[in-house]
């Protein structure tokens, strides 16, 4: 099974054989998805924020506009 992985150093997609490993994300199941690494992330890093945010803020008002 090929795996591939995106370096953060050179933003290359790598085979197995590439830059250590704290220098990288994945592995991938294809260069494709490997080179589309760090808009994933940025797509995690946006739906965790606001999952923090709902957790911090906790439920907002009713639907009849009263917090009770």
């Amino acid at each position: 099974m090929d795996e591939y992985w995106f370096c953060l150093k050179h933003h290359t997609v790598e085979p197995r054989e590439g830059c250590k490993n704290a220098d990288r994300l994945g592995p991938y199941p294809s260069a494709e998805a490997a080179s589309h690494a760090l808009e994933k992330v940025e797509q995690n890093n946006e739906k965790w924020d606001e999952e923090d945010r709902e957790w911090n803020e906790g439920p907002g008002p009713t639907e009849s506009g009263h917090d009770g």
